[in-house]
């Protein structure tokens, strides 16, 4: 069996575009957060860091407002789902210039059909299709981009078969490991 070709070198890029699932958002501590919430209506002690939850695109975000780079949100989350995970979170996802959830009138296949990310480049003005970067975690995200003609900076999760990973652009151990010069983009300082 031939081995999968690798993925073509980075091109630079004017617009991010992030997932957000297991990626912006740690989501097995944030349901821990509002399972211990529900614990505290019993006067139970909260001891988490809602910081943190946030995993390792604070640094990120800062530098993008402060080079003044557009980014957004595209997640298969519904209302509801998106509600409860960003509850404690609002300033953060405030941040972004748009956010697209999975019920958009636009959406109307889920990933691995290029759908949600094809919404919602075309919501930057003007729409940059082939100049953006897609943060993803899951091999069907990659797919997704991909398909609708964008690069993906992949930040698979440690149990991945890393054969899954082989189609993104460039594959990281976390966000805080994003080179933002590798795309065109200001270099951290």
């Amino acid at each position: 069996m031939a081995a999968p070709r690798p993925a073509p070198p980075p091109q630079p890029v004017t617009h991010l575009i992030f997932d957000m699932g297991g990626l912006l958002l740690d989501t097995e501590r944030l349901y821990s957060v509002v399972f211990q919430e529900i614990c505290n209506r019993y006067d139970k002690k909260h001891s988490w860091d809602v910081k943190s939850l946030v995993m390792g695109a604070e640094k990120l975000i800062v530098h993008l407002r402060k080079h003044g780079i557009p980014f957004a949100l595209a997640t298969s989350s519904g209302p509801a789902s998106f509600k409860m995970k960003t509850s404690r979170l609002k300033k953060f996802f405030s941040l972004f210039s748009h956010i697209v959830l999975g019920d958009d009138p636009e959406v109307q296949r889920g990933k691995p059909d290029p759908d949600i990310f094809l919404a919602c480049a075309k919501r930057f003005s003007p729409p940059p299709m082939e100049k953006c970067l897609v943060f993803e975690d899951f091999p069907n995200g990659v797919e997704a981009a991909l398909a609708a003609g964008m690069q993906v900076a992949m930040v698979p999760d440690g149990n991945l078969n890393q054969d899954l990973t082989t189609k993104a652009t460039v594959v990281l151990n976390s966000l805080q490991d994003f080179e933002p010069e590798l795309f065109g983009l200001p270099r951290y300082e």
